[in-house]
């Protein structure tokens, strides 16, 4: 049986590659685990990646808002009476329901933002230990 060239031999690697290897790995997985990489790391987020998620998701309550109101206005107009009777009100309820879920979603990230900065600021203040 021969061994092919191709195979890697594990033992020639030293140990401190081998830390550094298992290290970055760690640290990979650290930050994919976590909910942000910004709780890992002092670098603050832009407005964008912190906004992202309440923006689409305001953006899409607002479209299936606006088909329901589309709808409603074509059954009231008595245009596809059968279509709209059910869709109309249904993408109106869950067009208002999702734009309302986006909007407070984003006073509820302006508050976390300041918490954590304020956490941040007074992480480096160590009150110092007194026995008594």
């Amino acid at each position: 049986m021969e061994m092919s060239t191709e195979s890697v031999a594990l033992g020639q690697r030293s140990r401190s590659e081998s830390n550094d290897l298992l290290t970055f790995q760690t640290e990979s997985t650290i930050f994919s685990l976590s909910r942000s990489e910004s709780l890992w790391t002092n670098e603050s987020r832009s407005a964008w990646e912190t906004y992202q998620k309440p923006i689409i998701v305001m953006s899409a309550g607002g479209a299936i808002l606006l088909s329901g109101i589309i709808l409603s206005s074509m059954y009231f107009a008595d245009k596809y009476r059968n279509a709209t009777e059910f869709l109309g009100p249904a993408f109106l309820s869950i067009g208002l329901m999702i734009l309302v879920f986006g909007l407070v979603w984003v006073p509820i990230i302006r508050e976390k933002r300041k918490q954590s900065s304020v956490k941040r600021l007074f992480s480096y203040y160590k009150p110092p230990f007194f026995h008594l």
